[in-house]
């Protein structure tokens, strides 16, 4: 009778740990990919048509609110196909100087959607678009310019990228996710490491959005950085910070197979913070009121962390106040 016990919460946590990872992947990060691949498509068959910065616009929007729902993983494939979707964030301008120099040299390479895929990250996928369809210093140019056959060479190296991810995981990589624990799989020993590494995921995603989507544009109080914004020529800063943490909470929730009611209060909480917010771009964090509001979003970010952490980390035998970016 002593070993039925321990038995007992082993098998509990096994079939918990199946569940979540199964429910994971099938309800949230393989229809995401498949359907930021179905966007990048759409994009990129509409750069074909029209290359125009004002005629491609919606498309883009469409597609970095498809990319938002799977843009934090760092498992498996997105580990390191992530960095060329969104390269972000980019203390250096390393984008805008790449993209200045090609668009100056009128590289062949621009004219080649396969050979594109060795440039540099800098300028390929979200944010290079992102300069080449708002900024009103690259975005006026005509049908037929170099520019403009950038524009449609960049979105076609993004929708081979977005295909490449959405089958990496749906043919490989979900199946060592499913297979944890089981002979031959060398990456999760059992199969409650397969859930720790998603929780961990979840974790990280919430402290890159307050640390960095929120942080970065915050800056100190005496010296703010608005320019530092993620997306901000789109508009997107706010809408990409929110997405974040909703999908946070979509996945603690495809994770969890119990009710998470501080969670599911957290994010409410969170969408209450965002609406006070008027500048979607976070370029009014200067006013001290404004960026009061910013600093109020932020704190909320942090609470659906916390939440999370105990809803769904005491389950896993983690103790609130885990560190995600230790990759335990």
């Amino acid at each position: 009778m002593k070993f039925l016990a321990p038995l007992a919460v082993t098998c509990a946590l096994a079939t918990t740990a199946l569940a979540g990872v199964d429910d994971t992947l099938d309800q949230y990060i393989l229809p995401g990919f498949d359907n930021f691949a179905k966007t990048t498509q759409a994009l990129s068959t509409q750069a074909t048509k029209t290359c125009r910065a004002k005629a491609l616009r919606p498309a883009y929007q469409a597609t970095y609110d498809a990319w938002m729902p799977v843009a934090d993983l760092r498992l498996g494939p997105s580990e390191t196909g992530a960095l060329s979707v969104a390269f972000w964030p980019d203390s250096r301008g390393f984008t805008g100087r790449t993209l200045a120099r090609l668009i100056a040299e009128k590289d062949p390479v621009a004219q080649d959607a396969e050979a594109y895929a060795e440039v540099s990250i800098a300028a390929r996928g979200l944010l290079a678009l992102e300069r080449l369809l708002f900024d009103p210093d690259l975005a006026d140019y005509r049908q037929g310019s170099y520019t403009c056959t950038l524009v449609t060479t960049i979105a076609a190296d993004l929708d081979a990228q977005a295909h490449a991810l959405a089958r990496a995981w749906r043919n490989s990589y979900a199946g060592t996710l499913r297979s944890a624990g089981q002979p031959g799989n060398n990456t999760y020993l059992s199969e409650n490491e397969a859930l720790r590494a998603l929780y961990t995921q979840i974790l990280s995603s919430l402290d890159f959005t307050a640390n960095q989507r929120l942080g970065r544009p915050m800056g100190s109080f005496e010296r703010p950085r608005p320019a530092r914004a993620e997306a901000r020529r789109s508009g997107r800063s706010l809408r990409n910070a929110v997405m974040a943490a909703e999908a946070a909470h979509g996945l603690a929730t495809a994770l969890a197979d119990w009710d998470l009611p501080e969670t599911d209060a957290a994010m409410a909480k969170l969408h209450e913070a965002a609406s006070h917010i008027s500048d979607p771009a976070f370029q009014d964090v200067t006013d001290p009121q404004a960026r009061l509001r910013v600093e109020v979003l932020q704190q909320a970010v942090h609470s659906l962390n916390e939440a999370i952490q105990v809803e769904i980390g005491a389950r896993l035998g983690i103790a609130p106040g885990f560190n995600s970016q230790d990759g335990d």
